[in-house]
């Protein structure tokens, strides 16, 4: 049994009538996760400070305030971003440290989101005035796009530091 317009047979048209439906089942089931998160999200002091910082949405802070509260218990900016994994690994010997790569450690999650949203601000911020725009540029003939990228992480990561401690939303100077 061949449908004859299609050149498909019966068995197919009912295999590909199960995936869609249970492709449109995943998606009903996402967007409702998704607007269960940004419901925490705007609920949440925190999550909203969050927000404020540019390459951080509603995911990225509600991973970063479950994964890490209030980041009152980080002394400083670079702890946060090491507890993530965003600091290059250091390797000294004879007194002379020598910085490595980023390593794996840290919270994988957090990181990938981080480094993602890194991504989009450096898509977006290539086009406008903003202050990080300046020292990416200025990294940027530097270093390696993705090394950029990474950089740019930690510092959001550590953005998000000072505004969950200091309690203020994200002001571009």
């Amino acid at each position: 049994m061949h449908d004859s317009s299609s050149g498909l047979s019966g068995f197919m048209l009912r295999l590909l009538d199960i995936l869609v439906g249970r492709w449109r089942e995943l998606g009903n089931a996402i967007s409702k996760l998704t607007y269960e998160v940004e419901l925490i999200a705007r609920s949440s002091e925190l999550c909203e400070r969050l927000i404020s910082i540019p390459g951080i949405g509603m995911l990225s802070a509600t991973a970063l305030v479950a994964a890490g509260g209030d980041a009152r218990q980080f002394n400083h900016a670079r702890d946060l971003a090491a507890w993530i994994g965003l600091v290059p690994r250091q390797f000294s010997t004879g007194g002379k440290p020598r910085l490595l790569g980023v390593g794996h450690r840290g919270n994988s999650y957090v990181r990938k989101l981080l480094v993602h949203g890194a991504r989009g601000v450096i898509s977006q911020l290539s086009r406008s005035k903003h202050q990080l725009a300046n020292w990416l540029t200025e990294l940027g003939a530097r270093v390696h796009p993705n090394v950029a990228t990474v950089a740019l992480a930690n510092k959001l990561a550590r953005i998000a530091w000072a505004a969950l401690v200091k309690g203020e939303i994200y002001r571009s100077a």
